[in-house]
């Protein structure tokens, strides 16, 4: 199996695999590599279908562990099998990222992930939650990785910062003016 994509860690494997039903998932899935680079762990990011590539499923499934991978982000439309037939040939935490489809705007690709069977686990993001994707996997890895763990606790005290600079800013000014600020 060909890997591409991402940081190497200092024993030339990555931490993460990013898979995606289809290209077309690429501007959601990016987003959690790009959390990813930030905080400077380390993935690959490919293209896996569960209906078009069987093969290539079963055997990122299989193989995922001794790869040296520690998660699996999975993102898919529509019927959304890959994150759940991922989960079931790995011993890997898997998270799922359901993609918004045309037809029924994501729901049907939560439907598909988060409805698994008992035994075949799969942690559900948001309908296009590719960044909280990213982010759950660094917290996965945050268990038992201090580095990272100080990165996440940094990335949620800035995101406190941020919304106490705005609620500021809007008790100063008030909701008229902000809202010209935002541009509405």
């Amino acid at each position: 199996m060909a890997y591409i994509c991402g940081l190497k860690n200092q024993n030339n494997m990555k931490d993460v695999l990013i898979v995606m039903g289809s290209d077309s998932d690429l501007p959601v899935m990016s987003l959690a590599a790009k959390l990813l680079d930030e905080f400077e762990i380390s993935y690959d990011l490919t293209i896996v279908s569960a209906h078009r590539t069987p093969e290539r499923l079963t055997d990122y499934g299989n193989e995922a562990s001794s790869k040296g991978y520690k998660v699996i982000i999975a993102g898919a439309g529509g019927a959304a099998h890959l994150p759940g037939m991922l989960a079931s040939h790995s011993v890997l935490p898997v998270i799922g990222v359901p993609i918004k489809s045309a037809s029924l705007s994501g729901v049907d690709s939560l439907y598909s992930i988060v409805q698994m069977p008992p035994g075949i686990p799969v942690a559900t993001m948001a309908i296009n939650g590719g960044l909280n994707a990213g982010l759950m996997a660094a917290t996965m890895l945050g268990a038992t990785n201090s580095a990272v763990k100080e990165k996440v606790a940094a990335y949620k005290e800035n995101l406190n910062k941020q919304v106490l600079t705005k609620a500021q800013n809007l008790e100063e000014i008030g909701y008229a003016a902000y809202l010209k600020q935002m541009g509405l």
